[in-house]
């Protein structure tokens, strides 16, 4: 079976359909019955000493990657061969690519944002951000929400499909319970510091190469791949996380503007250096050709899973 076909129809379903709110108020959706299953464990295990905590955590790590493979596992062996398989597969893999609602979500904060409406603009970008949006101007919140729309297109859309392409169901499963337990444990604050250090040194991991392959997608749909490409190789190490800064700096070059730098939150101000330093603040015009720029990202990401299951990937 073709794991690579089993992703592209899972891109394209989910492309035309996103995850429909009918479907969610009547099944939810599997990535919040992976976050409900942290959630409980982090209630009843993060407590105790340093130690524990880091203990505990891992051990969380590994019930809810093993608990999200079983069952991925089980499915997997029990599909038929050929097309009738691979769309099974596809459907399945479906609710674990988010390439319609993180362009949903993005555009949101463009159209108050064009209309004059910061309020609206802010109310928008706290949707996809953890950031404080009080304290955003316009160039803030269509900062937030371009470096969201460069990192969320690695870690919720390239990244899952190519562990999909690689290990099938397991693996886009694998990959999805990884990604939701760093989201939600791996922060470095007071509570998770020790007890979500597991959590996101494997997230870290599992994201090497999905993001570099991200940033090189931003870098090759756009009007100035080389711009984009020498931007990402020179920035892509300043940004505080290991891997979001390739997207990031890519998607930088591209629309010729600066990203990252100071941000707050709630009353923490971080002082992050500037991803293409010397360049001009985005605006919402910047957020409609960074959507676009993505749009193209992916139909090249559909593109390439469609030549592997060609070749026999």
């Amino acid at each position: 079976m073709s794991f690579a076909a089993m992703m592209a129809l899972g891109l394209l379903v989910d492309a035309a359909l996103g995850w429909p709110d009918r479907l969610y108020r009547r099944l939810g959706h599997p990535v919040t019955w992976i976050g409900g299953a942290i959630s409980g464990l982090e209630i009843r295990w993060n407590r105790g000493s340093a130690r524990a905590r880091q203990i505990r955590g891992g051990l969380c790590v590994c019930v809810v990657v093993i608990g999200a493979l079983v069952p991925a596992c089980l499915l997997q062996s029990i599909l038929p061969d050929g097309g009738a398989g691979i769309i099974l597969g596809g459907l399945l893999v479906w609710p674990f690519v988010a390439v319609r609602s993180l362009h949903d979500h993005v555009a949101a904060v463009a159209r108050p944002l064009a209309a004059g409406d910061l309020p609206g603009g802010r109310h928008a970008v706290s949707m996809i951000v953890g950031r404080d949006p009080a304290r955003l101007d316009e160039a803030g919140v269509a900062r937030a929400a371009i470096e969201s729309l460069a990192e969320n297109a690695s870690d919720g859309i390239v990244a899952p499909l190519f562990w999909g392409a690689a290990l099938g169901l397991p693996g886009i499963v694998a990959y999805k319970a990884i990604n939701t337990l760093d989201s939600m444990i791996g922060h470095r604050t007071a509570r998770h510091e020790h007890f979500g250090k597991a959590a996101a040194r494997l997230d870290d991991l599992v994201n090497l190469v999905p993001a570099r392959l991200t940033g090189l997608a931003f870098a090759l749909v756009s009007t100035r791949p080389r711009a984009a490409l020498a931007r990402m190789m020179r920035d892509a190490r300043k940004h505080r996380s290991p891997n979001a800064g390739w997207p990031e700096a890519a998607m930088a070059g591209a629309l010729q503007v600066r990203l990252s730098g100071p941000r707050a939150y709630g009353d923490v101000v971080t002082e992050e250096p500037w991803v293409n330093d010397g360049a001009p603040d985005p605006g919402p015009d910047q957020i409609v050709r960074g959507l676009a720029l993505y749009r193209r990202a992916m139909i090249l990401c559909g593109a390439g899973l469609v030549g592997l299951a060609l070749a026999g990937g």
